[in-house]
């Protein structure tokens, strides 16, 4: 359930976001069954990157994550811009919309994008939006064949071309693309050689394509301009400097930002960072933060809505108020090890256990002040690792959850299908019919655990002060959760509840008067605002003893 996402785990780039699905639902305009049913269990999350050299200069780097449901990349092209995109993939061989960002060379993680836009794809049409200097740029096209997207130098949209043409079962397979630059329909042609080669060839150009077991593009070569691109899997990604995501301290913070990794009991470790405010006296009290449901980065990066970083902005708030703040990468995203595939809350949970754990380690932190600040699926979670630590000092549930994992999947698919648009109402009855949330045999273990897993019976155990933090506007876990773990705490003699309702605010905390999650893309900015912040802040500094 993250910072978005129960539903579906999509990305770092992969939103974390509790139906992400609709996003992709809201792209397509007549949506079929098994789009929706997207939205009933999360994915396994892949990271690779795609290193293009000439000789000994690296040109550019793409970092590449795949979900079931998505595909998002980050290109760094060396000296110029900086693209991040998400494309929704509703089946492995098709893209129903994209959302993408330019930044100029050298921009921070907080930076504005130059550029912004939006990208639909119907069977006949593509729509593109474009955003510069708050002018907007509207463009409809016909494109017949249901075209897939490509933009130079992005070989994550070639990769998916590639896929279709495997699909396709024919040695050599000619379909549109629609190229970003231009706004025009462009004819490629992939030819296979065995199952472990191919060319494909756009605008005159040809490139050798190596492939994997399974299809996915492993290796380029372009002869005519001597360039190489080799894909890199998995954490060894992460340890490319270019364009590699900056976690550190903002110039001029009153704090330290230090690169860390925390050894588990299960045998993995985990990648994340640790801000310590600079000239403590003394010991200082700590928080660690859990992100919602997808395998998230440390930030909890949500690629969709311009610089949503929630758990930068907490460490950044947190650390000029005198609180030590660790967040960590989920397993699997950058350098994070562990099983994921057959990981439940309840493992997650026992990842941020062992972040605790580190903490009371280092020398800076005062280990009987350690608070836990968790969103959505970590709202869950926090509550796990309070009720079984006595010593954790105190819980902030940023939307968390009251209801069982298959009351809160009914309500948002339900609500995925009924309150999109773009979906004829003739439609939407067989859509929800035939999207079930898979049980038993046929559901993922993440699922399995989630469906069934009561909050409540928890929650109950939990005596430390809570802070409890809810929208008004919230779509994912809707707002009148928040009241029934108030009443919970308070009835099992929890005497430090406090709740606070913000008017507005969606499942990711930022104002939105309607909360649905089809129309995150349409957010202009990710920052969260002073007043859930100075909340948050308060009521932490208070408990912990912070200035």
């Amino acid at each position: 359930m993250t910072g978005v996402s129960l539903v579906t785990r999509v990305v770092q780039a992969r939103c974390s976001l509790y139906a992400i699905t609709a996003l992709a639902v809201s792209m397509i305009g007549v949506v079929s069954a098994d789009v929706a049913a997207q939205a009933t269990s999360p994915d396994v999350v892949t990271q690779s990157a795609y290193v293009m050299t000439k000789g000994t200069d690296t040109l550019s780097i793409e970092r590449v994550t795949r979900g079931r449901a998505s595909v998002s990349a980050e290109l760094t092209l060396k000296g110029q811009a900086t693209i991040i995109l998400t494309a929704e993939t509703p089946t492995p061989t098709r893209v129903s919309g994209m959302t993408f960002s330019v930044f100029g060379p050298g921009a921070t993680v907080d930076a504005a994008p130059l550029q912004k836009g939006s990208m639909r794809f119907t069977a006949d049409s593509t729509y593109l939006e474009v955003v510069v200097g708050g002018n907007t740029q509207r463009i409809a096209r016909a494109t017949p064949h249901d075209p897939l997207p490509i933009m130079n130098n992005d070989f994550a949209l070639i990769d998916l071309f590639v896929q279709r043409a495997r699909a396709s079962k024919q040695p050599k397979f000619t379909a549109p693309m629609f190229a970003m630059t231009g706004a025009v329909s462009l004819d490629a042609t992939v030819e296979f050689s065995g199952t472990d080669s191919a060319t494909f060839a756009i605008s005159g150009q040809t490139n050798r394509l190596a492939l994997d077991a399974d299809g996915h593009i492993r290796g380029v070569s372009i002869p005519t301009q001597g360039i190489i691109i080799t894909r890199v899997d998995g954490a060894a990604a992460a340890k490319i400097s270019l364009g590699k995501t900056d976690y550190g301290a903002p110039a001029g913070a009153p704090y330290t930002a230090e690169e860390v990794t925390v050894k588990t009991p299960m045998g993995h470790v985990l990648t994340g960072t640790l801000t310590i405010p600079k000239g403590a006296s003394g010991k200082v009290g700590a928080v660690v933060t859990i992100t919602g449901s997808g395998q998230e980065d440390r930030d909890e990066y949500i690629s969709l809505v311009p610089n949503y970083r929630i758990f930068r902005q907490v460490a950044d708030t947190l650390g000029r108020r005198g609180v030590a703040v660790l967040r960590m990468d989920d397993r699997g995203i950058n350098g994070s090890g562990g099983d994921v595939a057959k990981a439940t809350s309840a493992d997650f949970a026992d990842d941020i256990r062992a972040g605790v754990a580190y903490l009371r380690t280092r020398s800076e932190i005062d280990g009987s002040r350690i608070a836990l600040v968790g969103h959505s699926e970590g709202g869950m979670i926090g509550p796990m690792v309070a009720s079984s630590d006595p010593k954790v000092k105190a819980v902030v549930l940023m939307a968390g959850p009251a209801y069982t994992g298959r009351k809160i999947l009914d309500f948002q698919l339900k609500n995925l299908v009924e309150n999109n648009k773009d979906i004829p109402a003739d439609k939407k009855d067989s859509i929800l019919t035939a999207a079930k949330v898979p049980y038993g045999k046929d559901a993922n273990a993440w699922t399995q655990y989630f469906l069934t897993y009561d909050p409540i019976a928890t929650l109950k155990k939990v005596k430390q002060p809570v802070l409890i933090m809810q929208g008004g506007t919230d779509q994912q876990i809707t707002p009148e959760q928040a009241p029934i773990i108030e009443s919970t705490l308070k009835g099992a003699g929890n005497t430090d509840v406090t709740l606070k309702l913000f008017s507005e605010r969606n499942h990711l905390f930022l104002k939105d008067p309607i909360g649905f999650p089809g129309d995150y893309v349409k957010l202009k900015n990710g920052k969260i605002d002073a007043e859930v912040m100075g909340v948050l802040a308060d009521w932490v500094v208070a408990r912990l003893g912070a200035k």
